[in-house]
């Protein structure tokens, strides 16, 4: 896939410095963090005047400047969103890179025209999720880094987004943005940008005492000898990762893979593509460069090419290499102890009787100020070295003086004050000259609160997108509050038909039935699915994670619902599944899961756009769930193992003992040092893995507090057909919970 113009290299920067260091090492962007809403809370990060200083002066050099706004956020935080932002748009900040939807909503309501970029946090994992938040009024999407190179030439071809990739740096186990892990353990949410990485942590697979690993501890990735095959791939955005390294790492990363860019662009022009890409070669001494920069233990390319592999994984020790203080002194000296600076020629007139004239000239941009009358000296006149002297003082300039022409009568006096303020206007205006050339013209201005009225954006086409909740799909209306239900396998299924069966007719009942048990075993699931719809609404099960490879799944499992005649509606885990049944037209009720967070109002009103109902999140404490509008039909998870994990790499896999061939779910645990024991489903049909907790989440005490604010929900997983008729009884009947542990979760907790 070919462009004409040339892929940017996005570095990060976790201070100033470390920007600094990377716009000298090449970058052709940055992105960075403000002192609030990023996902990396514990980087150095920016003072609002170091953000805006940094704007303008990557302006000034042509670089482009991404904020990160990418943690979710809490409905009291999102008042101060506005006045956090306004100083950097106004600065002519490029991009916003988000992952909350309220996020994403409210930068398009008051800060028109400014790029909105996703984040990866979002765990876009294919075309329709894409699609989906294009009509939001995405520009670009950072998709979860577990796409294969084929998997993202697909979703930029049907999309026509930008695509921005990551290339180099640390690899999370889990799809990002779908981890759980530090959040229950120790309430440190990776959503909040405080993740505790419990995946370096030592842990044995399997019930018995196995030895101790990494299992979890992913390589970090090196994309240096893959340049050719990403460029031809049409990406439009290679990102390096590291906001929390030093910023020797930003621009010495940065520095080898902008020349290796550069040198197979030459190549190309040289010989063409598939001679460019035989002759393309990495210097050993590049690659042991980049191998001596806060690298762990060996370095894969990621999943660009697999799917998943044990020989991604550090299973011996996740610790950092041993790093080259001689090469971090280098890169120091060549790249952060010296700023860079655009060449200018200069040129003052100084004529007795005419304004005095400075002239400052960068290529096309030239600017000339003008001051008082030269004066006849009476005593001292002005020397051609002096006036020289002043006009070459740009130290705190983005300049230097390249060449500094003088003109001036021998008797002419002007005072050396009036000169500096001549220097210092005509470097204010060439900087605006230079930002103005470079597509920088007056900053915009936010819109106000009063101006800003969210209204729907308008796709090519001129169809409207509703954004305010009515969207052409049939809207699910709901007598009173009840219960939810969801099933994933048969035995559970069959266990919850006959045990409704015996019930009184009170509650209101909706019912979430496992996708792959419907395509896998409709024939077995069929009677017990028509008997649950005389009880309730039957809701087919999206799975959590969906691919391109899963295409033709999803058109069969929508033909069955649609042809059975029994379903309501889908549950959508995922944008991707949301964006498949957006573009099916919205023909059945979408509700939304727990894993397409809604955390605030502005969420709400957004997930309103192309959901019907969503879930409460995992993470948000009680009172802040009820602090909520009920302007959405929300359901709230009462019992379940929480979804700790979900990843494109196996344990089975990672062991050398792959099940593919042997069936479509296996169960396994992950044991840690306390001997705690999570589960893991293997998932084969769409070769995914969740980690759930060691222990269920339950409310049974809690019920009261809830009942009537929002539907109540048990996810039966991994329980037997006999647990959950306990768990049913326990939650209709007030019979004891039949588990000995089990956690509220952050029912009180909340997070960080």
């Amino acid at each position: 896939m070919e462009k004409d113009y040339k892929v940017e290299l996005l570095a990060p920067a976790g201070s100033p410095e470390g920007f600094y260091g990377a716009v000298h090492a090449g970058a052709d962007a940055v992105y960075l963090a403000g002192d609030r809403f990023g996902a990396r809370a514990y980087a150095e990060n920016f003072t609002d005047r170091e953000l805006t200083e940094c704007i303008r002066y990557g302006h000034m050099l042509g670089r482009k400047i991404y904020l990160t706004v990418n943690t979710l956020l809490k409905e009291e935080e999102m008042d101060g969103l506005y006045a956090y932002l306004v100083p950097f748009y106004e600065a002519g900040l490029d991009a916003v890179i988000v992952q909350d939807l309220g996020v994403l909503r409210f930068v398009r309501t008051y800060f028109p025209g400014l790029d909105i970029h996703v984040s990866t946090q979002m765990a876009v994992t294919g075309s329709g999720g894409a699609l989906l938040l294009k009509k939001m009024g995405v520009k670009r999407i950072i998709p979860a880094r577990e796409l294969s190179l084929a998997e993202l030439c697909s979703m930029k071809r049907q999309t026509g987004l930008e695509i921005e990739t990551f290339i180099h740096g640390a690899m999370c186990y889990c799809y990002s943005g779908q981890c759980l892990f530090s959040s229950i353990l120790g309430g440190r949410s990776g959503n909040r940008g405080r993740c505790a990485q419990p995946c370096r942590l030592p842990y044995s697979i399997g019930t018995g005492r196995g030895k101790e690993c990494y299992p979890l501890s992913l390589k970090d990735m090196c994309t240096i000898d893959q340049i050719p095959a990403l460029i031809q791939a049409g990406i439009d955005s290679f990102k390096i990762e590291g906001r929390m390294k030093k910023p020797e790492y930003a621009a010495g990363v940065t520095d080898v893979y902008r020349r290796y860019i550069d040198y197979y662009y030459e190549l190309r022009e040289k010989m063409g593509v598939q001679e460019a890409d035989r002759a393309y070669r990495v210097k050993k001494e590049d690659r042991n460069c980049l191998g001596s920069l806060y690298i762990r233990s060996g370095v894969e390319s990621g999943y660009y090419f697999r799917r998943n592999g044990g020989e991604m994984v550090t299973m011996d020790s996740p610790a950092y290499s041993k790093t080259d203080e001689a090469l971090l002194a280098t890169i120091r000296e060549k790249h952060l102890d010296a700023p860079l600076k655009i060449p200018v020629e200069a040129a003052a007139y100084f004529h007795v009787g005419m304004p005095a004239r400075v002239v400052l000239q960068w290529g096309e941009c030239r600017c000339e100020v003008t001051g008082q009358e030269v004066e006849p000296a009476s005593r001292q006149p002005i020397s051609a070295d002096n006036v020289r002297k002043q006009l070459g003082k740009l130290g705190e300039s983005c300049f230097y003086a390249e060449r500094i022409t003088v003109e001036l009568d021998g008797n002419s006096f002007y005072p050396l004050k009036q000169i500096n303020e001549l220097r210092r206007e005509a470097v204010a205006a060439l900087e605006q000259e230079i930002l103005s050339f470079r597509g920088y013209g007056v900053p915009g201005k936010a819109l106000s609160a009063r101006e800003g009225t969210g209204e729907p954006c308008r796709e090519e086409g001129g169809r409207e997108q509703n954004l305010n909740g009515e969207g052409p799909g049939p809207k699910e209306t709901c007598p009173q509050k009840g219960f939810v239900l969801s099933v994933s396998s048969v035995r559970q299924l069959q266990t919850v038909a006959e045990w409704i069966s015996c019930q009184d007719a009170g509650e209101a009942m909706r019912f979430y039935v496992d996708g792959d048990l419907l395509v896998k075993s409709w024939a077995e699931a069929k009677p017990y699915c028509r008997q649950l719809s005389s009880r309730g609404r039957i809701y087919a099960a999206l799975p959590v994670i969906l691919r391109e490879s899963d295409r033709e799944y999803l058109e069969k499992l929508y033909a069955l619902a649609a042809e059975s005649g029994m379903f309501s509606g889908f549950l959508a885990r995922s944008m991707e599944g949301a964006g498949f049944l957006d573009g099916k037209g919205r023909a059945f009720v979408c509700r939304l899961d727990a894993g397409i967070y809604v955390w605030n109002k502005w969420a709400m009103a957004e997930a309103a756009s192309f959901g019907d109902g969503f879930c409460l999140p995992w993470e948000l404490k009680a009172s802040e769930q009820k602090g909520l509008p009920d302007t959405l039909p929300a359901e709230k998870i009462v019992y379940g193992r929480i979804p700790m994990m979900i990843t494109a790499n196996c344990l089975f896999r990672t062991g050398g003992q792959c099940r593919r061939k042997t069936g479509d779910r296996h169960i396994t645990v992950l044991k840690d040092r306390l001997r705690k024991e999570f589960p893991v489903m293997a998932d084969c049909l769409h070769c995914t893995n969740v980690i759930y907790n060691s222990v269920p989440l339950s409310l049974h005490q809690e019920l009261d507090r809830w009942r009537g604010r929002a539907d109540l929900r048990m996810d039966f997983t991994l329980e037997t057909g006999e647990e959950v008729r306990a768990v049913l009884d326990t939650f209709f009947h007030n019979a004891p919970f039949p588990m000995k542990e089990y956690t509220t979760g952050h029912e009180r907790r909340g997070v960080l």
